[in-house]
């Protein structure tokens, strides 16, 4: 087969880097973003953050602000910067000063005047919670035990999981023990007792039965609290049935006994050990926040969202001086401009289908979940005439501040259920009102599925009774035999 050449005609699609860029910060969120932006900065000497306090938030359909004519070209912030810097605020004579002639900002007296290496912020002073075995440590120093029975209390303490139970056994226990010690059964079930003497009540305990038990013992006796250890150790299933009829057969109470005891058992802590969890709470910063002025809602970018960036002045200048002998700082140069484009873009992007969310979904802002209208992304793509992938990108993991809370763009988005008059109902609007119906119940005779969806029915939503289970799953509800109450 000889070989030739042939030419041959295509399309394709090609996305330029800058595009990549783009697509790339859309899709993240506030914290990936700043991650991003972090690497940015130590990669490339031209771009630097702008650190200016006093920023404000950024209205729906607002210009940017205008730079000043003597402001060097190459320095572009993609966030509005504030004009008044601690010079000025000196030199417009804002300092106060004392009687004695020192001054608080700059002054010998005062609150800044510190050395150089006491330069803590008063925000890294944060107070370490105690972990749980840290806790019962401290207890079992100060007890009158000899070093071989506090070693052995530490040993079942270190065996403790996070809720404060015990899930192995003391067979088990003593099979991991060095035989020289000589430890036997007894000596472990001894040392378990003093970690079940120790705060909070239920720790070491290997049951839920025991944990619940335990923290009855340690309240004091009397008639309720008796009857709740009978049906804690006895009947602890039948109570989480809500089976009442068969508890009062089986203990012979009334109607009275059972109920101060069942109040009594909901006080108690199934996992006592949990407040001593060293889990971090992640807090969410919302990137858009809804307000109403003058009667519309309207959403504001939040300026603690957005990262201030620029081009770094000096940099520039000397480039602009040795003009086509750059190299590297040339492209470098360009990189800091494309990325503050498309932060700038980004926030635009985030900005403009917020907006229109809120627009759609005025009633919810008014009324709250019950007037949430189903919505799609496809609506809001075809509104604003961006491609639905670009909304999808967009209301992943970026959050909306309102009066109602914070929530996440998604929420605003969900399925439909029609209804008899040839509407539409959002599943967040049932999900409500299935809420409302349950907290409105009678305890002593709750609601079944079946009945919350003829009670639907009834208003005009056609839904099934095991669509009405699922969204009471998706709330966290129980089903009716575990809401009776007595």
């Amino acid at each position: 087969m000889k070989p030739s050449l042939q030419l041959k005609l295509s399309q394709h699609l090609t996305l330029t880097p800058q595009l990549q860029q783009s697509i790339k910060l859309l899709q993240l969120s506030t914290l990936e973003l700043n991650q991003e932006i972090e690497r940015f900065l130590l990669e490339n000497p031209m771009l630097e953050r702008e650190d200016i306090d006093g920023g404000d938030y950024r209205a729906a359909g607002s210009e940017p602000p205008r730079t000043d004519a003597g402001e060097h070209e190459g320095d572009t912030s993609s966030a509005p910067a504030d004009s008044t810097t601690p010079e000025s605020r000196e030199d417009s004579g804002e300092a106060t000063s004392f009687e004695d002639g020192s001054d608080w900002t700059s002054g010998t007296g005062g609150s800044q005047n510190r050395d150089d290496e006491d330069d803590s912020d008063f925000q890294d002073f944060q107070a370490t919670a105690a972990s749980l075995r840290d806790h019962l440590d401290q207890q079992v120093s100060l007890a009158p035990l000899s070093d071989r029975d506090r070693a052995l209390v530490r040993f079942i303490i270190e065996a403790l999981d996070d809720d404060g139970y015990l899930n192995q056994s003391l067979e088990e226990l003593l099979a991991l023990l060095p035989p020289e010690l000589e430890f036997d059964l007894e000596d472990l079930s001894i040392a378990l007792h003093q970690v079940q003497s120790l705060e909070p009540s239920g720790i070491g305990a290997r049951s839920p039965q025991e944990c619940l038990d335990l923290q009855l013992k340690a309240l004091p006796p009397g008639p309720v609290r008796d009857l709740a250890r009978v049906v804690v150790c006895e009947h602890l299933e039948l109570l989480a049935e809500r089976n009442f009829a068969r508890i009062k057969r089986s203990t012979g109470c009334n109607d009275d006994e059972l109920r101060e005891a069942h109040a009594l058992i909901c006080t108690l802590n199934p996992h006592p050990g949990s407040q001593y969890s060293t889990q971090e709470t992640r807090y969410v910063v919302p990137d858009v926040v809804v307000r109403k002025h003058r009667g519309r809602w309207s959403a504001v970018l939040n300026a603690d969202a957005m990262p201030r960036l620029r081009v770094n002045a000096l940099y520039a200048s000397i480039l602009q001086q040795n003009r086509g002998s750059g190299g590297a700082l040339t492209s470098q140069l360009q990189e800091a401009r494309w990325l503050i484009k498309n932060v700038q873009q980004r926030f635009d992007t985030i900005l403009r289908v917020s907006q229109a969310i809120v627009d759609q979904q005025r009633q919810f802002f008014d009324y709250g979940d019950v007037a949430m209208r189903p919505l799609t992304l496809r609506e809001i793509a075809e509104q604003l005439e961006l491609h639905e992938s670009t909304i999808s990108r967009v209301t992943t993991q970026k959050f909306m501040s309102t009066p109602r809370g914070v929530f996440e763009l998604k929420y605003f988005f969900g399925s439909h259920v029609s209804t008899d008059t040839g509407g539409a109902a959002s599943s967040t609007a049932i999900r409500a009102l299935i809420r409302q119906l349950i907290d409105a119940e009678d305890r002593k005779k709750p609601l079944s599925d079946a009945k919350i969806a003829d009670l639907l029915g009834q208003q005009g939503i056609v839904v099934a009774r095991r669509t009405i289970a699922k969204y009471r799953e998706s709330l966290n509800i129980p089903p009716v035999s575990q809401r009776k109450t007595i």
